[in-house]
């Protein structure tokens, strides 16, 4: 009787996570979550006309979650997480960095300046679609060329927005931060655990 109450508490809908990223995979481990599905999404995450950065994220997000459901990966008895994270510096957006000459652009205007990462999450299924948009503000000191270089060599900044990963190497160019560090690595486990227990979910 004990064991069937349990399963009862305990029942939820399957989740799956509309990302290929790792890194939000471990966050989501990290407070005990574990996608029942992986479900990579492919729009084009090119940056409209005038498009400020959260608007962009707020657009992205919402896009990945939608493909996920046009591709029917969102059954009724499914909820599908989707999310995006941008760098933005002022009104600029800064590229999820792919060569070394972008890595090193990124780098040099974020140097001795202070950016914001911006991350939407969405999560939807039954019917219904909730979304949190967090900001975090991080400081970078002022970097000389040789620390630089020796970042661009490490080659972590590989798909990372704005070419760093503050969970690697680069935390030592960190000055600090204000708002949800785990926001700046990828997901913000404090919003994305509410929107679950919103939707009844038990996280430990």
């Amino acid at each position: 009787m004990a064991d069937e109450e349990s399963r009862t508490v305990f029942a939820r809908p399957r989740l799956i996570l509309a990302s290929a990223s790792p890194r939000r995979r471990d966050l989501l481990a990290q407070i005990g979550l574990h996608p029942d599905a992986i479900l990579p999404t492919d729009i084009d995450e090119s940056p409209l006309k005038a498009e400020t950065p959260r608007a962009h994220v707020h657009r992205l997000a919402h896009g990945k979650a939608q493909a996920g459901v046009d591709a029917g990966a969102c059954p009724d008895d499914a909820l599908l997480l989707a999310a995006d994270t941008v760098v933005g510096l002022g009104r600029r957006i800064l590229p999820k960095a792919e060569t070394e000459d972008q890595a090193r652009a990124c780098l040099d205007l974020l140097s001795g300046r202070r950016h914001t990462v911006f991350t939407c999450v969405v999560l939807t299924g039954g019917g219904k679609t909730t979304e949190r948009l967090v900001e975090s503000v991080v400081a970078f000191a002022r970097l000389s060329d040789e620390q630089k270089h020796a970042y661009i060599a490490t080659g972590e900044w590989q798909g990372k927005a704005g070419g760093y990963a503050i969970q690697g190497a680069a935390a030592s160019f960190i000055r600090f931060v204000s708002g949800s560090y785990s926001n700046v690595v990828g997901l913000p486990l404090f919003e994305t655990a509410q929107l679950l227990r919103g939707r009844g979910w038990r996280i430990p």
